[in-house]
């Protein structure tokens, strides 16, 4: 049995709608909310990028130790932001929705295979 490009797209809509049901989907998308409204989280982003251009205009200028330092600077930001408890349960949850949509990628692999192997 053949399928359209339609149709084949619509059944791909129907998963997508359907992750969005699966309580996992639901925690992650609720704490990556959290995280999007953490004004704490927003500024050591922004001084992260902040850092990050300056960086840029001293590597320009072949200015290598204050490059290093300013390195040093946002791995410690980010040490800060990882270190917040929303933070490591973004990332579990991340992990745990990354799983299923591997297992999901794997199964549709599997059986767009066996039918190409079937004909």
């Amino acid at each position: 049995m053949g399928y359209t490009k339609e149709e084949i797209l619509e059944k791909v809509e129907d998963v997508k709608l359907a992750l969005n049901d699966v309580e996992e989907v639901d925690e992650f998308k609720a704490i990556e909310a959290k995280i999007n409204d953490n004004q704490k989280i927003k500024n050591k982003i922004n001084d992260i990028k902040k850092l990050q251009k300056q960086a840029v205009n001293l590597q320009a200028y072949g200015k290598t130790e204050a490059v290093k330092k300013l390195d040093e600077d946002i791995d410690a930001i980010q040490a800060e932001i990882d270190a917040l408890p929303i933070v490591n349960d973004y990332k579990s949850q991340q992990a745990i929705v990354d799983h299923i949509l591997q297992t999901l990628i794997g199964d549709i692999d599997r059986r767009v295979s066996d039918v190409f192997n079937q004909h």
